[in-house]
């Protein structure tokens, strides 16, 4: 195995094989990349070309009816409440102000580019 000589200039990739994500090194918090399931995808691709997650609460604060808007209007129906939960947990929608929710930089970051197919 090899190892890592600091004073050497020249740093040979096969020792970096399998311990590199986006360029930095495992270990380093925060900024490892993460995988996103399909159906998180389909969500935060619509809502990353301006689409939105409206939210209906009751008198207590609880969240009665989830609606994920297409930009053109549209009610996407795979939206559900543990979907939901698990995009906030990862940051990558959020709410201000009360409003509806929309897609952060970190949602940007996370959903994979895909072509308009228009």
């Amino acid at each position: 195995m090899k190892t890592f000589n600091p004073a050497s200039s020249h740093v040979d990739a096969e020792m970096f094989a399998g311990h590199r994500v986006s360029g930095f090194p495992i270990g380093l918090p925060g900024l490892q990349d993460m995988d996103i399931s399909r159906a998180e995808q389909r969500i935060l691709h619509i809502m990353a070309q301006g689409g939105r997650i409206d939210i209906e609460k009751d008198e207590r604060g609880q969240i009665l009816e989830l609606n994920c808007v297409t930009r053109d209007g549209w009610c996407f129906p795979g939206l559900d409440m543990p979907l939901f939960r698990k995009i906030k947990r990862k940051r990558a929608i959020q709410s201000r102000n009360g409003g509806p929710y929309r897609i952060t930089r970190r949602g940007l970051q996370l959903v994979r580019s895909q072509g308009d197919n228009r």
